[in-house]
C-alpha cells in the first residue's frame, strides 16, 4: 500500500507580528500573521495539490487557537498538532526594512514549540509520508531536539526523502558555535537541503558560494540535491553531476520577503514529488528553479505567507 501523505513537516508554528501602518498616535500597528517556516512550506505544497501534515506544539491560548484554525483553513492536517496548557505560543516580532529584508525578535523562553517531546510525536505521520521536512529551530533546546531526531529517524527508516532548511535565527541559539554544531546534525541526516546565501557563508567560512557548496558536498555526501537561495540575486541548485543558476523574478510591488524562502522550498519539494529524487540534469534543475523563483517572487507582493500562497495558475502566468 502506498503512502498517503506527500509531505510531513515538523517544527515551529508561531505568530509573526508584522508592521502594518502607524496609529494616529504614531505607534506601529502590528498584524498577527500565522507563521513558522515548516507550515509555510506545507501551505505552498497544499496549494499545489499535495496532502500535508504538521507535527508541532502551540499554546492552549488565543494564538494557538488562531494557528490551529489557519492550518485547517488551508488544508494542512492538524493530527500532529499538540496544544500545551502550561506554555504559551511562541511569538515573533518582524521589523521590515525599506529593501524588504527583516529583523526578528522572539518571545520564546520557553515557547510551546520548544516543548514538543518524543511522546508528542505521532509516529504514523513520519512513517506514512513520502517526504519528511524539518529545520533547525526545533533543535535549539534538548526536548524538541530529541523529538526532531526521533521523528527524522522514524521517517528515514520508513523510506521517506528527508529534506532540511537550516533557517538560522541567531537570537534563538545560546551561541553560534552551538548553532553550527546542531545545524550540522541536520546536514548529516538529509537528502535535500535548502540553504541561504548568508547561511552558507557563515557555516563554511567561505564568501564564494561555489567553494562553500563544494565543502558541503564533500563533507555531507548524503545530500543528493543542494539548493542555494540568493534572495534578489536568484537561486542555484547542485547535484553531484550538475548545477544550474536562475535569476530572481523581481517585482516592483514587493512588500516584504517573509515566506519567500519557504515558498521556494515548497515548490522544490513539489518538483521532487512530481519527478522523484534523482541526479537531475542541468535542464531539470533550471526548470525546478524557474518555477520556484516565480512562486517566491509572488509571495513578496503579499502580506504574510501561510494563507496567501500562489496557485499553480498564478505561478505559470507570472
Amino acid at each position: 500500500m502506498g503512502k498517503t501523505i506527500d509531505v510531513t513537516a515538523l517544527g515551529e508554528l508561531l505568530i509573526d507580528f508584522t508592521e502594518n501602518g502607524t496609529s494616529t498616535q504614531g505607534n506601529p500597528i502590528m498584524e498577527a500573521n500565522p507563521g513558522g517556516a515548516p507550515c509555510n512550506v506545507l501551505a505552498m505544497l497544499k496549494r499545489l495539490g499535495h496532502e500535508t501534515a504538521f507535527i508541532g506544539k502551540v499554546g492552549d491560548d488565543m494564538f494557538g487557537t488562531q494557528l490551529e484554525g489557519a492550518l485547517k483553513e488551508v488544508g494542512i492536517s492538524t493530527e500532529g498538532l499538540i496544544k500545551d496548557k502550561d506554555v504559551h505560543t511562541t511569538l515573533a516580532f518582524v521589523h521590515t526594512f525599506p529593501d524588504g529584508d527583516r529583523d526578528f525578535s522572539f518571545y520564546r523562553k520557553p515557547g510551546a514549540d520548544m516543548m514538543l517531546s518524543v511522546a508528542d510525536v505521532k509516529e504514523n505521520l513520519c512513517t506514512d509520508s513520502k517526504i519528511f521536512h524539518f529545520g533547525s529551530l526545533s533543535m535549539t533546546d534538548p526536548v524538541c531536539e530529541e523529538a526532531t531526531l526521533y521523528a527524522v529517524k522514524k521517517a528515514k527508516e520508513a523510506g521517506a526523502v528527508i529534506t532540511y532548511d537550516p533557517n538560522l535565527r541567531e537570537p534563538l541559539w545560546e551561541s553560534l558555535d552551538k548553532a553550527a554544531e546542531k545545524i550540522a546534525q541536520g546536514m548529516e541526516l538529509c537528502d535535500v537541503m535548502k540553504i541561504s546565501d548568508n547561511e552558507i557563508q557563515w557555516f563554511t567560512g567561505e564568501q564564494d558560494f561555489e567553494t562553500g557548496v563544494r565543502i558541503l558536498q564533500e563533507k555531507y555526501p548524503n545530500i543528493k540535491l543542494l539548493l542555494l537561495s540568493l534572495g534578489k540575486d536568484g537561486s542555484l541548485a547542485f547535484t553531484k553531476n550538475a548545477k544550474a543558476f536562475v535569476p530572481a523574478v523581481l517585482r516592483e510591488n514587493t512588500i516584504e520577503t517573509t515566506g519567500a524562502g519557504d515558498t521556494f522550498c515548497g515548490c522544490v519539494l513539489h518538483y521532487i514529488l512530481e519527478n522523484g529524487l534523482k541526479d537531475f540534469t542541468e535542464a531539470e534543475l533550471t526548470e525546478m528553479l524557474t518555477f520556484a523563483n516565480k512562486a517566491a517572487s509572488l509571495i513578496t507582493t503579499r502580506k504574510g505567507a501561510l494563507r496567501v500562497m500562489p496557485t499553480l495558475e498564478e505561478i505559470a502566468n507570472s
